[in-house]
């Protein structure tokens, strides 16, 4: 793996950690895609270092868990900016 890749992955990972961040708001932060953010935190994290993996992993689940309730929320306080 290239120097700056593994920089952005490890960066990428601590920032998740760091403030329970989901993928979409990572890649909003570093400039990059959806697609490569996953891609850092799923596959090549798991190489670069696995005990790091295994705790942006508990975030990611956790996020994905909650997303359901994160999108209701966003439709109601559009629909309740509607109604105003």
């Amino acid at each position: 793996m290239k120097d700056y890749i593994y920089q952005r992955v490890m960066d990428s990972a601590e920032y998740i950690l760091a403030n329970g961040a989901t993928v979409r708001g990572a890649a909003k932060v570093f400039c990059v895609s959806k697609s490569t953010v996953h891609k850092d935190v799923s596959e090549r994290l798991a190489e670069a270092d696995p005990i790091l993996y295994a705790k942006v992993k508990k975030v990611l689940d956790t996020n994905l868990a909650e997303r359901h309730i994160r999108g209701g929320m966003a439709t109601r306080k559009k629909f309740m900016k509607r109604a105003d």
